[in-house]
Formats: structure tokens, sequence, C-alpha cells
């Protein structure tokens, strides 16, 4: 078991950063896939990015290409999300997310979970 504690979000606007941090408790888990996911209002959560177990290798959704970064540090077992450039259409309840795989290219087997944290962007 894991617990993911998550800080950071909050209200900005349009054109502005974020920065989102998620730390898992323990040691566990420090090199396992990690995620930040995404959920709208009135829409399914949808996939932002993962990470590999050294930070070496990031996926990114379309959407959000180019303008955020996933980054990791498993000496703190903390991984972060920084969001540049935010848009009116990334406000959303953030979530970040591990599982007991390494596997950070399959996205829909997530286990762990965080309790997720508000973005909202305004125009």
């Amino acid at each position: 078991q894991v617990e993911l504690v998550q800080s950071g979000g909050g209200l900005v606007q349009a054109g502005g950063s974020l920065r989102l941090t998620c730390a898992a408790s323990g040691r566990a888990f420090s090199t396992n896939a990690k995620a930040w996911f995404r959920q709208a209002p009135g829409k399914v959560r949808e996939f932002v990015s993962s990470i590999n177990w050294n930070g070496g290798a990031t996926d990114y959704a379309d959407s959000v290409k180019g303008r955020f970064i996933m980054s990791r540090d498993n000496v703190k077992n903390t991984v972060f999300l920084q969001m540049n450039s935010l848009k009116p259409e990334d406000t959303a309840v953030y979530y970040c997310a591990t599982k007991k795989s390494m596997d950070w290219l399959i996205k829909d087997d997530y286990e762990y979970w965080g309790q997720g944290t508000q973005v909202t962007v305004s125009a």
C-alpha cells in the first residue's frame, strides 16, 4: 500500500504557471511508474502525463505537450507537474497516481491515487 499526498494547484490567469507536487509515503513505490490525470466538470478523467522509473522518459497527452513538464525525485519519493502557459481548458481536478508495475506506457491500470487538487485557469 502507498499513500499519495498532493499539494499545489489553485487559481491562475491564462498564460500563467502552477506546480503540482505528489509525495508518496515511505520508500515503497519510489521507482514505480507514476502519472498525472485530470477530471474536468462533467467529463471523464483523462491522462495527462506519465514518467518512467528514473525520470529519463516521459509521455504527455497531446493537449499538454510542450506546456507541461513531469519530473520525479526518487530520493524524496515525489513527483512534480510543472504547468506552463495554462489555458482555461486546463481547469480540472488533477490526480497523481502510481501502481505496482513499472510499465509507465500503460495508462489504464493505475491503482493508487492522490486526493486530487483543483486547478482553475481564468480567461
